[in-house]
């Protein structure tokens, strides 16, 4: 069965979305918006890897692409970065019919790494520090989540799907580190009822819409068997937000110079 993993991604500039939202295998009902976004098949899955494949071009890409407060983000953090996302921007083509910008998904890529290594230094700064302990807690967290059996199967499985352990570990560190700034910045919150079954709303929505419009539709299940993915999907969107306003506030007296 191919199913997409399951994250508590801190926000969509951050890179563990790229990374850890690739398909793989495994158990899992997902959250509610998940099963309603998903459109995952057999025929995705092969022109998935096929875009793998084909993303490898990287030509015309210098060695440093951003400088940003005299710290150097290379082309080696870019390369596979860029490559998760043009491969999710062509899977997500596929049904619109329109092939993806590659310069503009490039310098996407490259403001995403930008923003992530403003945050780092913000984090660095403030005295937060991610441990590899951390990073086996949030990897042993998602493999419950996903219903695998180890955090060794769940790297296995994002392995087949072309991210190395290296990569998978440090995107998570990447994530754990934003959830921690955030923490530091705006203090511990909890949705409200209200915010839980909006969301939850939106799903049945997303998932109607899908089947309009000749979607693979898959059933959610009851609000209260789903009330604990929504509370963490409820905490992923306060820490996009947070987060993104922080990095606007850092962009404001930074020195970021990008060479693409």
């Amino acid at each position: 069965m191919t199913t997409a993993i399951r994250t508590r991604h801190a926000l969509g500039l951050t890179l563990a979305a790229a990374m850890l939202s690739l398909a793989a295998c495994g158990g899992g009902d997902g959250d509610a918006a998940d099963s309603a976004a998903e459109a995952s098949s057999a025929e995705q899955s092969e022109q998935s890897d096929q875009t793998a494949g084909d993303a490898a071009d990287l030509e015309g890409i210098p060695d440093v692409v951003a400088e940003v407060n005299g710290e150097e983000v290379t082309k080696e953090e870019f390369a596979p970065i860029y490559q998760a996302q043009l491969q999710q921007a062509t899977m997500q083509a596929q049904m619109s019919g329109e092939k993806p910008d590659e310069e503009a998904l490039k310098e996407q890529t490259a403001d995403d790494l930008v923003d992530t290594e403003l945050l780092a230094q913000e984090a660095e700064s403030r005295g937060i520090e991610v441990t590899d302990q951390d990073v086996d807690d949030e990897l042993a967290s998602i493999a419950e989540d996903n219903q695998m059996g180890s955090a060794d199967e769940l790297l296995e499985a994002l392995e087949q799907q072309g991210t190395t352990e290296d990569q998978a570990r440090a995107q998570l560190e990447t994530q754990v580190m934003i959830e921690q700034l955030v923490a530091d910045e705006a203090g511990p919150a909890k949705a409200t009822e209200k915010e839980l079954r909006a969301l939850y709303q939106q799903a049945k929505e997303q998932q109607a819409q899908m089947g309009q419009q000749g979607g693979q539709q898959q059933e959610i299940p009851p609000y209260e068997k789903v009330k604990p993915q929504l509370e963490e999907q409820a905490e992923s969107q306060r820490v996009g937000t947070v987060a993104t306003e922080l990095v606007e506030q850092l962009r404001e007296d930074a020195d970021i110079t990008i060479n693409l």
